[in-house]
């Protein structure tokens, strides 16, 4: 079985005109990161692997849930389709590319690329991707290049609203 996790970045500070790419974290974000990514390790889930949008509010989220697993954080891969937008069909082929030893695989973005991901990835999907917003996709094979769209089984979506 191959896992999918995929993370909307947490809640960031409005949006200026002059440099999107730079936005911060609110405090609220930083908590929620703190909160879900607790959460999701409860449930026995944790990363092989983080990728990463390379926009600040993405990477802080992503730094945010390596810190609560122990995965270190210069480790974390920054990718930047993840800011600019990329297909499903580019997504599926990032994963193709993935070692089979690797299992489970933790995704940071932007909506509304994580919402088009997880609606793409999975036969069913009828909910939103708030800031925070975590689902996890798993597939029924053995290899990452067995990956197709609309295969992925959502096992778990976890928003912060559901946690306060």
């Amino acid at each position: 079985m191959k896992r999918v996790v995929i993370v909307r970045h947490a809640k960031a500070v409005p949006y200026g005109y002059d440099d999107d790419f730079n936005r911060k974290l609110r405090d609220s974000g930083k908590e929620d990161a703190a909160l879900l990514s607790e959460k999701l390790k409860e449930l026995y889930v944790s990363p092989d692997l983080i990728i990463a949008s390379p926009a600040k509010r993405a990477y802080k989220t992503a730094k945010i849930y390596a810190e609560t697993y122990g995965y270190a954080k210069e480790n974390i891969q920054k990718d930047e389709d993840l800011y600019d937008g990329l297909t499903t069909m580019d997504f599926i082929d990032m994963l193709h590319t993935l070692p089979a030893e690797m299992e489970t695989v933790f995704v940071f973005g932007h909506n509304p690329t994580v919402h088009y991901l997880v609606n793409n990835l999975v036969r069913f999907f009828n909910s939103d991707t708030p800031t925070c917003s975590t689902a996890v996709i798993e597939f029924e094979v053995d290899r990452w290049n067995q990956i197709s769209s609309r295969e992925g089984k959502l096992t778990m979506h976890l928003k912060p609203r559901n946690y306060r």
